[in-house]
């Protein structure tokens, strides 16, 4: 395991590192991105709310006794505020089966909050995905009228 990292300087910062974290199956990098706070929430595909920092990082801790998890953020999409910022990502996951490397997409909802610690993770909620980027539906208009 590696020291976790410096707070990160952004929200990319941020999500980087927690990808990275996954990829390494590393947890302590990967907690060092989420907020101390109780009320910080992780839903993953199929699975339970988890809710609370050592919940988090118990659910973790699990899924890595198995490796790591081989996903890249391949399409995101960002709404950031001078003390907030939420990501909507396209996950490319490659699994290992039996049969060999499977792909998956899933699409994740990343929640940042600026704190005084740097910009934390309040929330990571996955759901199974069906489109690729280069899939996804076109884009809405800017303008309504």
């Amino acid at each position: 395991m590696s020291k976790p990292q410096v707070p990160p300087g952004t929200p990319d910062d941020t999500e980087a590192q927690f990808y990275e974290a996954m990829q390494q199956g590393d947890i302590d990098k990967l907690m060092a991105v989420w907020s101390d706070d109780d009320e910080v929430l992780c839903v993953h595909p199929g699975g339970p709310r988890v809710m609370g920092h050592a919940a988090i990082r118990a659910h973790f801790e699990a899924i890595f006794a198995n490796g790591h998890i081989n996903a890249r953020p391949e399409s995101v999409r960002r709404l950031t505020t001078h003390a907030s910022a939420i990501h909507s990502v396209v996950e490319h996951v490659e699994l290992m089966t039996k049969d060999g490397p499977r792909n998956a997409w899933v699409i994740a909802t990343n929640v940042y909050l600026k704190t005084a610690q740097g910009w934390r993770l309040v929330c990571h909620h996955a759901s199974p995905g069906t489109m690729r980027e280069s899939q996804e539906a076109p884009a809405a208009p800017t303008t309504l009228h």
